[in-house]
C-alpha cells in the first residue's frame, strides 16, 4: 500500500458502528493524529457517536452517517443523503479511510465522499481493488490490531493499543447530584447486549448478583432503556436488593458509574470496552462472539469466560439452537473469576 502523504490536511474516517466497535478504532485514530498533527480528522459515524467524537482528542469533527439499506446498523434516512454527501464533498478531504470492514458495501459508499484518495480494506483475492490503496481485510486477530494493520500499511507509527473513554468532572458531578452513586463499595451488573444471542441467561446474572451482594457489595444493574425489561427480570429473580439504573444514565454518566465500581460483570458488549478503557476489572461472558477478536487486551484485569460451539462466531440475532455457548458458562465459574478480581483490586478512593 502506498504510504500516507506527509502533507495531508483533511482525513475522513468511516466507521458507522456501535460503541465497542468505535472504541476499538481509537488506537488507529490516535496513531493518525500523531503522524498528521496538522490534519483535520473527521469521523463519519452513527449519530450516537457525536459526543464521543467531540471528546476524543484524536478527532476534530464529526459527520452523522444517515445509514444505508445494506448495512444493518441503524436506519437508512434516504432524504438525508444529499446534504450528507454535500457536507463531506465540501470538506475536499485528501484521504478517506474505509475502516468499517471488508469493504464489499462500504468501499463504493466511501468513494462517494469525494476525497482525492480512498483507502481501506477489501475482500482479499478478488482483484477488485488497487493494492496501492486497499489491503485484504484481516480474517484473524484482535479488532484493535486489524484496524491498526491499515495505519501500519500507510506507514503510520503506532501509539499504543490502549482504548480511551474520556470522562469529565461534569459527568461525575451529574451522577452524584442525581443520587445514582451507591454510598459504599458496589459492582455493576449489565445483563444486556445488542443481540439476544449474545446474552447470558438473566437467572444466571441474578445468582451472581446475589452472591456479590452477600459478600457485602451493593449491586447496580445497568442497561439501555430498551434493555430495561431484561434488567427488571434480573432484579425480580434476585433475593438481595439492587439498584436498577437501566435507561436512567447517559453514556458518559454510565462511564462515571463504571469508573468508581469495584467490578463490572457483563456480556461481550459495549460496556466491556468501557471498563477496559477505564481500567476497571471485569468479568465478561462471551456468548457466540469471536473471543480472540473482541476480548479485552489485559487478561489479568479482565476475565473472559466462554464455551466453544461449532456455530461460533454466531451469525444469528436469536440463537436457533439450544444457546449452549451461553448456558455452558457456569455461574460458579463467573463467581470464581469475580472473587479473584475483587481480592486483587483495591477499592478506589
Amino acid at each position: 500500500m502506498r504510504p500516507l502523504d506527509a502533507g495531508v490536511r483533511r482525513i475522513a474516517l468511516f466507521r458507522a458502528l456501535v460503541l465497542g466497535d468505535v472504541l476499538c478504532a481509537v488506537p488507529a485514530w490516535r496513531a493518525l493524529r500523531a503522524a498528521c498533527p496538522a490534519a483535520r480528522l473527521t469521523l463519519v459515524g452513527l449519530p450516537w457517536a457525536r459526543e464521543l467524537a467531540q471528546r476524543l482528542s484524536c478527532l476534530d469533527d464529526f459527520v452523522a452517517f444517515p445509514g444505508h439499506p445494506a448495512l444493518p446498523e441503524g436506519r437508512c434516512d434516504a432524504r438525508a443523503w444529499p446534504a450528507f454527501l454535500a457536507r463531506l464533498r465540501a470538506q475536499s478531504c485528501d484521504v478517506a479511510l474505509q475502516m468499517h470492514g471488508s469493504g464489499t458495501v462500504t468501499n463504493p459508499l466511501v468513494r462517494r465522499f469525494g476525497a482525492q484518495r480512498t483507502v481501506g480494506f477489501c475482500t482479499g483475492g478478488d482483484g477488485g481493488e488497487d493494492p496501492a490503496d486497499f489491503m485484504p481485510w484481516p480474517q484473524q486477530g484482535h479488532e484493535i490490531d486489524r484496524l491498526l494493520s491499515l495505519t501500519d500499511a500507510l506507514g503510520v507509527p503506532r501509539r499504543g493499543r490502549a482504548l480511551e473513554f474520556p470522562l469529565g468532572e461534569a459527568d461525575r458531578r451529574a451522577l452524584r447530584q442525581r443520587g445514582l452513586v451507591p454510598p459504599r463499595s458496589y459492582v455493576v451488573v449489565h445483563p444486556g447486549a445488542q443481540l439476544p444471542s449474545r446474552c447470558w441467561p438473566a437467572a444466571c446474572f441474578a445468582r451472581v448478583a446475589d452472591a456479590l451482594a452477600g459478600a457485602g457489595h451493593a449491586v447496580v444493574l445497568t442497561g439501555t432503556s430498551g434493555e430495561a425489561p431484561l434488567v427488571r427480570q434480573v432484579q425480580a429473580a434476585m433475593r438481595a436488593p439492587a439498584t436498577d439504573l437501566a435507561g436512567r444514565t447517559g453514556l458518559f454518566e454510565l462511564g462515571a458509574l463504571v469508573e468508581r465500581a469495584r467490578l463490572v460483570v457483563c456480556n461481550d458488549t459495549g460496556i466491556s470496552h468501557v471498563a477496559a478503557a477505564l481500567q476497571v476489572p471485569s468479568v465478561v461472558i462471551s456468548s457466540g462472539g469471536d473471543v480472540a477478536r473482541w476480548r479485552p487486551l489485559d487478561a489479568q484485569r479482565h476475565r473472559v469466560l466462554w464455551r466453544d460451539a461449532p456455530c461460533r462466531p454466531c451469525a444469528h440475532p436469536v440463537c436457533p439452537y439450544g444457546h449452549e455457548c451461553a448456558r455452558g458458562v457456569p455461574v460458579e465459574a463467573v463467581l470464581d473469576a469475580a472473587r479473584a478480581l475483587l481480592r486483587k483490586e483495591p477499592h478506589a478512593t
